[in-house]
């Protein structure tokens, strides 16, 4: 018997409110599940990929959809890094923060962090440059969507209910079963705009 699909949310510095498209996305799928740092304003790689594993080491068994943003997207990649038989089945990280604005670089994956996966960036986001995004999505092996003036694609830019990112993972939930019931893999909707 196969495992459940479940959404992770991973929130970045100052956790995602109630106005922001991650708290939105939570909110439509029965079963997600969210990561709550102990500590929201002072980020800590380490701390924070320590959480994010235990978080989903009492969670049930599933395979897991992550939703990540800002600092959630480093640390998400420090979790996989760590944990390269992590129950992470695919990913979605939309306006990654900087690592280097937080010394972490050296912490983080140079190579395909081995799931499929979608980096959304903007040519606005005053927490990392579009370049720089988009270089870090070719070194971990994930496709790119650059949404060009959004800012840090968070609800202060406008970014509330989002239906981009409900396709995506509609559309990633829908490759998951098919992978399960063994049928060729196919990119979900709205993977044609994100090449």
């Amino acid at each position: 018997m196969s495992l459940p699909t479940r959404l992770l949310i991973i929130p970045g510095l100052h956790d995602s409110g109630p106005a922001h498209w991650q708290t939105w996305l939570q909110s439509r799928h029965r079963g997600a599940l969210r990561v709550v740092q102990s500590d929201w304003e002072r980020p800590a790689l380490e701390r924070w990929a320590a959480t994010l594993e235990s978080t989903l080491r009492q969670a049930a068994p599933a395979r897991w959809i992550a939703v990540a943003h800002s600092f959630g997207c480093l640390t998400l990649a420090r979790h996989l890094a760590l944990r390269p038989d992590s129950p992470i089945a695919a990913m979605l990280l939309v306006a990654p923060a900087e690592p280097q604005k937080f010394g972490v670089t050296p912490l983080l994956p140079r190579g395909p962090l081995g799931r499929p996966g979608l980096l959304v960036a903007s040519d606005t986001d005053p927490w990392m440059q579009a370049a720089s995004a988009l270089a870090w999505a070719e070194r971990w092996g994930l496709r790119t969507l650059n949404l060009g003036d959004a800012g840090h694609v968070n609800a202060e830019s406008g970014f509330g209910p989002w239906p981009l990112a409900q396709r995506w993972v509609t559309g990633m939930e829908q490759r998951l079963a098919r992978q399960a019931r063994g049928a060729m893999p196919t990119a979900p909707p709205g993977w044609r705009f994100a090449c």
